[in-house]
């Protein structure tokens, strides 16, 4: 893990990073511990909050389109890796899979 010193600045803020109501309820029902953004959107030890619940950012990282497992789909909230490019892929249209693309990981688990 790295720490946030050795990343890049960040692109925009914690509040932004789970904003879809299906995936605000994925993260609060434990089903949803990671998010992908084409930016860096929080720092490791940054405290999310999601109706009154507390999330800390445990990693941050670089990661290309083509690097997603299954893994990292349940990760996301989906079954596998084609549900997940099924449900991004319609939140935003027009766009392409372009495994060579970079995404920021940030993953995080409830503050207990």
């Amino acid at each position: 893990m790295k720490d946030s010193k050795s990343l890049p600045p960040k692109t925009c803020t914690i509040e932004r990073l789970v904003t879809v109501p299906a995936d605000v309820k994925k993260v609060i029902e434990g089903r949803k511990t990671a998010t992908r953004r084409n930016g860096r959107y929080a720092d490791i030890g940054e405290i999310m909050e999601l109706k009154g619940k507390e999330f800390i950012v445990e990693n941050v990282y670089s990661q290309s389109l083509g690097e997603m497992t299954d893994e990292h789909a349940r990760q996301e909230g989906y079954g596998n890796l084609e549900e997940y490019k099924k449900a991004i892929l319609g939140i935003h249209p027009g766009m392409k899979w372009v495994p060579k693309m970079k995404v920021w990981v940030h993953e995080f688990a409830p503050v207990q």
